[in-house]
């Protein structure tokens, strides 16, 4: 394999953001100018009239480059066997077709996400059915559900620790679509006049069997969980429950509240019984705890008078990892990569990508969290622009990301988007030890 030299590897990095900065030329180049051919507008009943059925989607395409860290544990735990450079280059593109049927009281919807990747792993593309449920409505107040979908439980926008039923959000991208799940729901809501506004109930039943749902927890069982909502005296309240099995029972509550207009505030509260923690120490030993994990998260949202938006949250999880959880982590990487390269032998690097899968490895895997996101509509009057900043800090070891981006959309359902992401923090802290000092990614998507 040929090597590069760091002057030439430093190269490539500038070559792939000059293309970036090209693309976008581009794009703005040929494509802007067409809205100054728009056709004279005309009216037809037709457009506004309810078809019964929808055809839709999106597509994407986004290059990323990732700035290596080759000190940084996550760099030895990956790429120990691999001869990477000081940069890797990422192409993804994504496809998201969505399609809806109504008859009567009926409504079947379906919405497939096909990803595609070429990474020095090579290539991969992979479909996947997001949603597919068939929705019955007999009445105003009772809708039932079967099929795959997702809940979407939970006020947070950056975590949502009551999302029993719902797969993690990227809080690096929290807006992103998830996949659902296979489930049977209803909804009942009736309405009221007085301090109870309204109320509904939503029970859910999910199955976990070889096949269905079996990434959700245990197999061969039913799960049953359920949300009650209250619309009391303007505060929107749920409670929510999950037992069954695959998971151990869990309760949670949720809360929002406009105080003013442009302020609201939210939070969240859950209880896992019986949650089963598995560590490592620095020397390899495995241990598990259990224990009843409470978690919990307080957020407001603030739109100002000129249009920039803010969003604080707090979150605090006690299944996450203590910061000397972390620590005797990040030392047995790196006692076990030394190894690796007297021996030769990789037998501890796989116990440590063993134990990484699915617990340190999870998205902000810690214990206590702060997210900052400033967003400004058009400053400056620039039109179609809005820039923003997103800081997400652990609070126990003081490492942090942060992320300025831009979003431009000149042309209707066309977004432009550069983003560039920042890692810092001490040695055997969570965003210090990322294998990544940087990340940039232009993301353009087109609606339709």
């Amino acid at each position: 394999m040929n090597r590069l030299s760091c002057k030439d590897e430093n190269q490539v990095g500038m070559k792939f953001i000059q293309s970036l900065t090209i693309l976008f030329g581009v794009i703005a180049t040929v494509l802007f100018p067409c809205i100054l051919y728009a056709e004279e507008y005309t009216f037809d009943i037709s457009e506004i009239e309810k078809k019964p059925y929808h055809i839709g989607g999106n597509i994407e395409l986004k290059p990323i480059l990732f700035g290596l860290d080759k000190n940084a544990s996550l760099y030895k735990l990956k790429f120990y066997n691999r001869a990477e450079g000081n940069t890797i280059e990422e192409y993804d593109a994504k496809l998201q077709l969505e399609g809806s049927l109504e008859k009567g009281i009926t409504k079947l919807f379906v919405k497939t996400n096909t990803d595609y990747k070429k990474s020095y792993l090579g290539e991969d593309q992979q479909t996947t059915i997001y949603k597919g449920f068939l929705s019955v409505k007999p009445s105003s107040s009772l809708s039932i559900d079967v099929g795959k979908k997702t809940l979407r439980w939970g006020k947070g926008y950056t975590w949502n620790p009551i999302a029993f039923i719902d797969r993690p959000k990227d809080p690096d991208d929290p807006e992103l679509n998830l996949e659902g799940f296979i489930v049977a729901s209803a909804d009942y809501i009736k309405s009221f006049d007085g301090p109870l506004k309204t109320f509904s109930i939503t029970p859910v039943i999910i199955p976990v069997y070889e096949d269905i749902n079996d990434t959700f927890g245990e197999v061969d069982k039913v799960n049953l969980a359920g949300k009650l909502y209250l619309l009391f005296y303007d505060t929107d309240i749920d409670v929510m429950i999950l037992s069954g099995g695959s998971k151990t029972t869990r309760y949670g509550v949720d809360f929002s509240r406009n105080i003013t207009t442009n302020f609201e505030i939210h939070g969240e509260f859950a209880v896992i019984d019986d949650y089963k923690k598995r560590f490592i120490d620095e020397s390899g030993n495995i241990f598990e705890k259990e224990l009843d994990a409470e978690s919990w998260l307080a957020g407001i949202r603030y739109l100002t008078e000129r249009e920039a938006t803010y969003i604080l949250e707090y979150y605090r999880n006690e299944a996450g990892f203590t910061t000397d959880e972390m620590r005797d982590y990040f030392s047995f990487i790196n006692a076990a990569y030394d190894s690796y390269l007297l021996s030769g032998s990789d037998a501890l690097l796989k116990k440590g990508l063993s134990i990484t899968e699915g617990n340190y490895g999870r998205m902000n895997p810690a214990r206590e969290y702060l997210y900052l996101r400033i967003s400004q509509k058009e400053p400056f009057d620039i039109l179609y622009f809005t820039p923003a900043i997103t800081g997400i800090v652990n609070i126990d070891d003081k490492s942090y990301s942060i992320s300025p981006e831009a979003l431009y959309t000149r042309v209707t359902n066309l977004e432009l988007r550069l983003k560039v992401t920042f890692f810092d923090g001490e040695r055997f802290s969570e965003f210090g030890e990322k294998q990544n000092d940087y990340r940039v990614e232009f993301r353009a998507r087109y609606y339709f």
